[in-house]
């Protein structure tokens, strides 16, 4: 855990964070008292929520290299959370060092955190700021030093747009940056859903209403629609265990238990 001493100015340790709670899921020690116990509760309710935070970091591992594959060389991860393993940057930088980087969060804690983690690193950076500041996270200064407009570029926004409720636009949100992708660029995401497992994403709604990041529940057709100015690859949106699986980690005998649909989407 954190120091107190050591925290930002502007971390609430009144409410529990989201991105502080997939911290504890994901075996991580920046968290706090009170994200525990909300994961605590999370976990009496939904067993499986560790596996299901890893399964779904797997996927951002299985999206980042089909990106790469494709000859992506920079990425722009909004809603990044809090380092661990498997960051965007270590992926793309184990394959090409030149990779750029960019992430993006509203959590103080994720941002510093972040921060110590790529001193050094001259091709990667963070931005604190809000999903919704399109021209504030690409009219920056770190984004004017990592990223080029005129090229393809990766965007994840991976357990992200769960956090978005309607009255703030999320389809829009999503076109003001495919507008700003050049062509050939990709979109990596993924979103929780009510769909097969309802008990399930209820106790998630129920139980983050008081965090400082309520959930909200869509179904398969609704993301869809968010996704909807981009071409999806194969094999389209579908349960995150069935994404171009690679490892027998990455199976689950039952899908549709990870509770959350990925997708990479393409810009013709």
């Amino acid at each position: 855990m954190s120091e107190p001493n050591r925290l930002p100015a502007d971390v609430d340790l009144e409410k529990a964070s989201a991105a502080r709670c997939y911290d504890y899921y994901l075996g991580g020690s920046h968290n706090f008292e009170v994200d525990r116990e909300l994961a605590h509760k999370v976990e009496a309710q939904v067993p499986h929520v560790k596996p299901l935070a890893q399964d779904n970091r797997a996927f951002l591992r299985r999206a980042v290299r089909y990106c790469l594959d494709r000859g992506i060389r920079q990425f722009l991860d909004i809603g990044s959370g809090i380092p661990t393993v498997g960051n965007v940057h270590e992926i793309a930088q184990a394959v090409d060092p030149g990779a750029r980087v960019l992430y993006v969060d509203n959590e103080p804690v994720a941002v510093a955190h972040s921060r110590t983690l790529l001193e050094g690193n001259d091709q990667a950076g963070v931005v604190q700021a809000d999903l919704q500041d399109i021209e504030g996270i690409l009219g920056s200064e770190e984004a004017g030093r990592l990223l080029d407009p005129e090229e393809p570029i990766a965007v994840m926004m991976i357990a992200l747009l769960h956090f978005v409720p309607e009255s703030a636009r999320p389809r829009e949100i999503i076109h003001g940056y495919h507008e700003r992708m050049a062509p050939g660029s990709f979109l990596g995401f993924s979103h929780v859903t009510s769909d097969d497992y309802p008990d399930y994403a209820r106790s998630l709604v129920e139980l983050y209403a008081g965090s400082s990041s309520p959930v909200i529940v869509r179904s398969h057709a609704e993301v869809a629609d968010l996704l909807g100015g981009f071409d999806l690859v194969e094999p389209g949106l579908v349960y995150v265990p069935e994404w171009r699986p690679d490892t027998e980690e990455d199976r689950w005998q039952d899908p549709a238990s990870s509770l959350v649909y990925g997708a990479v989407g393409y810009k013709v």
